[in-house]
């Protein structure tokens, strides 16, 4: 095959409503038995699937899809670059990492005070008052 016929493509098919569970297994068994899919994917809200893969037959894939559900129709074939995407993965990794960092909060410990008495050479530890009822072992 040549190499543009090889290349990753997304491929967006409407078909029949999805709305009971068998339907929707029949468009992903259908969708997955066809050679160069690496992922099938519904969007039931628009009854389409959406295919992902290498050097797809869309025109195999769009037949079989009619035989199990009926209706098919073939919405969009798009290209997918493999550099956004490793692109898009990469900022998906860094917006995860600042929300977990963003998670992390230490609770505010309210500073120690002490003072020294100069007519009993003691210190003494001054503990600051807390207004909630809450218990404290220490």
């Amino acid at each position: 095959m040549r190499d543009s016929e090889r290349e990753k493509q997304k491929v967006v098919i409407k078909v029949n409503s999805l709305t009971d569970q068998k339907s929707r297994t029949k468009a992903i068994k259908t969708a997955v038995g066809v050679d160069g899919v690496t992922q099938a994917a519904l969007q039931q809200d628009k009854s389409q699937i959406e295919v992902t893969g290498e050097g797809l037959d869309v025109v195999l894939l769009a037949t079989l899809l009619r035989k199990c559900l009926k209706y098919a129709e073939v919405v969009s074939v798009s290209p997918i670059d493999e550099k956004k995407e490793a692109e898009k993965k990469n900022e998906e990794e860094a917006e995860k990492a600042i929300e977990a960092a963003q998670k992390m909060v230490w609770p505010y410990v309210p500073p120690l005070t002490y003072y020294q008495s100069p007519e009993s050479g003691f210190v003494s530890y001054v503990y600051p008052h807390r207004e909630d009822n809450s218990c404290s072992i220490m």
